[in-house]
């Protein structure tokens, strides 16, 4: 089988060769073809080491390298198309408005227009190859992608059936999981219901999910989705199933079998970087730049109520990850003392005067940005919530599980959109503010949900 880490190794190293090949040939046509005016002959081996890992990076920064498992080949040349196109846009104004190319004019377009073309004819070819290849590997059966079917008895069969007629696709059906108990005799092997899904999904170690239920199954799916969210594997169902969860999933024909995929994550590659580097480069300026503050704020809460400046939770991050979240503490150090875990009340006694301040200015949550920075935490997204609430939380909401398949943030839709947890009905509105981010997410919407924290900062709209 073909894993998805070792199909990235294969097209970075097939890519690296079609990068340097691309290269050789312009260096070859730029110094020894006599449609170029003579210039001084150009360094080879640094710049071809440069361009290359330049490439390599424009390449994961346009989504080259996720995965492409029975998508249309015509889809990635178009992508390669639009990437290659970008990545001589930026070559452009880097390298080849140097004077030093060429002193006249025309010949420099030429030289432009000739890379652009060897660049995407290499690239073109190297993929072309490699996917003809798969899909050869794939009919004979030697890669396989080992799949769980997941339904009723007449759906699931039904399914099973219109997998055996793309073989194209890879699929091994590794068995199959009941939303009942069943006493028919299966084709393949019968797991177990969908109340042993966890375990089964351990042991069975599958790369996807196919959900077959009828229309009206609403809540077995939504038990199905939450189940499966906590598990690195993809999910896909049947179309008649769309309009349950209209707004979490990608139609997407493949080889035209009808299957709809059900996303986690719809961000693109690009906006991933972007919002990374900003996590970064807002945390780094926050910290540096209000140090002075800060450290009045530590010194204040040092000298008006005595335990530590600092407070340290644990909370569970991306794919259940538990991590330690710092904050300025708000409250008397002894807050949990006899009452255990709880949710923060509206003018909670246990806040300290200071702390009340701090809270509505959401000053207290600065130190999460050396959490941002580590990476356990971003800017935004869904709040981090502490593993006893979570798991509360997940026997409760089936969808809870989701969460978690994205980094947790400083602030975050359901934070701009809706007050503190107060009861588990607001917990299930803010989920479904928290979803709809999930699914939505974009750089743009991050910009957004800042500005909007942003205001609620400055006029002191926090909970105390």
């Amino acid at each position: 089988m073909l894993t998805r880490r070792t199909e990235t190794i294969i097209l970075l190293i097939i890519d690296g060769l079609m990068v340097n090949l691309a290269w050789v040939l312009y260096y070859l046509f730029r110094v020894r073809s006599e449609l170029v005016g003579s210039f001084t002959e150009p360094e080879f081996w640094a710049p071809m080491v440069i361009i290359g890992l330049f490439w390599l990076l424009v390449f994961l920064f346009f989504g080259l390298y996720r995965p492409w498992h029975a998508g249309s080949r015509f889809d990635e040349i178009v992508t390669i198309l639009k990437t290659v196109t970008a990545g001589i846009i930026a070559l452009f104004f880097l390298i080849f408005v140097d004077d030093t190319i060429t002193e006249d004019p025309a010949n420099s377009r030429l030289l432009i227009a000739a890379y652009w073309l060897i660049m995407l004819g290499c690239m073109t070819f190297g993929r072309l190859v490699f996917r003809t290849v798969l899909k050869g590997l794939t009919l004979s059966g030697v890669i396989t992608h080992r799949v769980l079917i997941i339904g009723t008895f007449q759906q699931s069969r039904e399914l099973y059936d219109q997998v055996l007629q793309y073989p194209l696709l890879g699929f091994s059906v590794a068995g199959y999981v009941s939303t009942e108990d069943i006493t028919e005799e299966t084709r393949v092997p019968h797991l177990g219901t969908t109340d042993d899904l966890d375990t089964i999904l351990r042991e069975q170690q599958v790369d996807e999910v196919l959900i077959a239920l009828p229309s009206s199954e609403h809540d077995s799916l939504l038990d199905i989705i939450g189940k499966c969210s906590g598990h690195n594997i993809k999910m896909k169902i049947r179309p008649d199933m769309y309009d349950i969860i209209s707004g979490q999933a990608r139609t997407n024909q493949i080889y035209g079998f009808p299957l709809i995929e059900i996303t986690t994550q719809l961000m693109q590659p690009w906006e991933m970087v972007v919002k990374r580097l900003l996590d970064i480069v807002v945390s780094l300026l926050v910290l540096t730049i209000g140090l002075p503050a800060w450290l009045f704020i530590a010194l204040m809460i040092k000298l008006s109520s005595r335990g530590p400046v600092f407070y340290m939770q644990e909370r569970v991050g991306k794919k259940g990850k538990v991590f330690r979240m710092v904050k300025f503490r708000s409250m008397s150090s002894d807050a949990e003392k006899h009452s255990g875990p709880r949710w923060a009340d509206k003018d909670d006694p246990r806040v300290t005067p200071l702390g009340r301040i701090l809270r509505r200015m959401h000053l207290d949550e600065v130190p999460q940005f050396l959490n941002i920075l580590e990476g356990s935490m971003s800017l935004v997204g869904p709040r981090p919530e502490r593993p006893f609430f979570v798991e509360q939380f997940i026997q409760e909401i089936p969808l809870y599980r989701r969460r978690l398949n994205v980094r947790p943030g400083l602030t975050g839709w359901a934070q701009v959109k809706h007050r503190y947890d107060a009861s588990m009905e607001d917990v299930r509105q803010k989920l479904r503010f928290d979803l709809f981010y999930i699914e939505n997410m974009s750089f743009r919407m991050d910009l957004k949900i800042l500005i909007h924290t942003f205001f609620r900062m400055i006029t002191a709209k926090g909970q105390a």
